[in-house]
C-alpha cells in the first residue's frame, strides 16, 4: 500500500525570516519578518506594514511554530489583539540576525560613529580635520568597540574624549555672533575669556555691541543662557570652524634643506669636422650663453632650485622629483614642473636608461638636438 506525503499549507519556511523577540512578564515573544526590513521601518523608511510582517500572528516560538497562547497576551500586554502587539513587538523587540549581519551592522555603526568624529574634531597642530581613513586607524588603536544600544553620537562624543588623552585632535571650534548691550561688554569680555573663546571681530551698533567670537561647544549651552539673561542674542554663524585654503605638501614631507648650489655650466659647439662657411653659418645660427640663461630664467624659474636665497630661505622645505633628481619648489611649483620641457625631456632619458640632466644640460641638450635636425636639411 502505498503511502501519500503530506504537507502542511501553513508551513513558513524560515530561509527568508527574521525573528524579532520581545520578553515581557518573563514570557518570550515573537514575530515573523522579512529580513531587510525591520531597520527600514524603524528608520520610518518604509511605512507598509505588510511589507514588514510575514504574518500579523504573535508566536512564542517562531522556528518551532508554536503560537502565543491568548491568555499570555492578556497577561502581558493587556490585550489580545494581535495586530497592536506586532506593532509593540516591531518597535521594541530585539532583532535576530546572523553573524555576517550583525557584523555588517556594526561595521556601518562604526563607520558613521568615525564619520560624525571627523566632523566634529581638527588636528591642534594643523588646525584643519583628520581624514576618515586617520579617524578610523587612531579608533582601532583605542581599541574601540560599536554599541549597538548606543547612538552614534553618544558614542562618537566618547571617541572625541578618549582620542584627546593620546592624539593631538580637539572639538572644532563653533563661531558664533553675540549682540548684548554696551555696558555688559566687560563681563561678556571676562565670560569669553574663561571659556577660552576667540574673539574675531566686534562691531558696535547704537548701544548695542556685537561681537563675533569662536568658542569650544562645550560651552555653548553656558553662553547661550548667560547672553539671554543680560537680554542680549545668540546666532550661530558656523557649527565647526577649521583652517581654510590649500594644504601644502610641505607640512607632510620630512625633505631635508635643500642645499645651495652652483648650476653646473655647458655651453653648445659645432662639431669640428664641418667645413669653415658651414661652420660660421651654425655658429650664428645658435642663440648666445647669455641668452640661454635668459631663455632658461624665464621659462624655468619655477623648477629649478633657488641657490641665490640660501641663507634667507633654506629652512623652506622643496619636493623633489624623483625623474629629475632635482628640488622644485612648494606644492604647486611641483605640480607645474610635470608640465615644463625639462620633466619630459628626462622623462624621455629614463626611457632609454640614462641618467637626468640639469635644467641647463637639458636646455643644452635640446638645442644641439634641433641642431642635429636643421643639419639634415644641408647636403655636404
Amino acid at each position: 500500500m502505498s503511502k501519500t506525503l503530506v504537507q502542511p499549507v501553513g508551513q513558513k519556511r524560515l530561509t527568508n525570516v527574521a525573528v524579532v523577540r520581545l520578553k515581557n512578564h518573563g514570557m518570550r515573544f515573537e514575530i515573523a519578518c522579512y529580513k531587510n526590513k525591520v531597520l527600514s521601518w524603524r528608520s520610518r523608511v518604509e511605512k507598509d506594514l505588510d511589507e514588514v510582517l510575514q504574518s500579523q500572528t504573535v508566536y512564542s516560538n517562531v522556528s518551532k511554530g508554536i503560537l502565543a497562547k491568548t491568555k499570555d497576551l492578556v497577561a502581558a500586554f493587556g490585550t489580545d489583539d494581535q495586530a497592536k502587539i506586532c506593532l509593540e513587538i516591531l518597535e521594541k523587540g530585539e532583532l535576530q540576525v546572523a553573524g555576517k549581519e550583525r557584523e555588517s551592522q556594526l561595521s556601518s555603526q562604526f563607520r558613521d560613529i568615525a564619520t560624525i568624529v571627523m566632523q566634529k574634531t581638527i588636528n591642534t597642530e594643523t588646525q584643519r580635520p583628520y581624514t576618515i581613513s586617520m579617524i578610523e586607524r587612531l579608533m582601532h588603536e583605542i581599541h574601540f568597540a560599536v554599541d549597538p544600544h548606543s547612538s552614534s553620537k553618544k558614542q562618537a562624543l566618547e571617541v572625541i574624549h578618549e582620542l584627546q588623552k593620546h592624539f593631538p585632535i580637539k572639538r572644532s571650534p563653533m563661531r558664533l555672533r553675540l549682540t548684548a548691550p554696551e555696558q555688559n561688554f566687560s563681563s561678556l569680555s571676562e565670560k569669553l575669556s574663561s571659556w577660552s573663546s576667540t574673539i574675531v571681530s566686534k562691531d558696535v551698533s547704537g548701544s548695542q555691541l556685537s561681537v563675533i567670537c569662536e568658542m569650544d561647544p562645550g560651552f555653548f549651552r553656558d553662553c547661550d543662557s548667560y547672553v539671554r539673561n543680560m537680554q542680549g542674542r545668540l546666532e550661530i554663524l558656523a557649527v565647526s570652524v577649521h583652517a581654510e585654503g590649500d594644504t601644502h605638501v610641505d607640512n607632510y614631507d620630512d625633505h631635508d634643506d635643500v642645499p645651495s648650489h652652483q648650476p653646473k655650466e655647458s655651453a653648445v659647439s659645432v662639431p669640428s669636422h664641418l667645413p669653415k662657411d658651414t661652420a660660421d653659418f651654425m655658429q650664428s645660427q645658435l642663440p648666445k650663453e647669455s641668452d640661454s640663461v635668459l631663455q632658461l630664467t624665464e621659462k624655468m624659474k619655477k623648477q629649478t632650485i633657488s641657490s641665490g636665497n640660501g641663507n634667507t630661505e633654506g629652512e623652506v622645505k622643496q619636493n623633489k622629483c624623483s625623474t629629475c633628481n632635482a628640488f622644485v619648489g612648494d606644492s604647486k611649483q611641483y605640480r607645474e614642473h610635470f608640465k615644463s620641457d625639462w620633466h619630459k625631456h628626462n622623462l624621455k632619458r629614463k626611457t632609454r636608461q640614462l641618467p637626468p640632466l640639469t635644467a641647463e644640460e637639458c636646455l643644452a641638450d635640446m638645442e644641439v638636438d634641433d641642431s642635429k635636425a636643421d643639419l639634415k636639411d644641408y647636403s655636404f
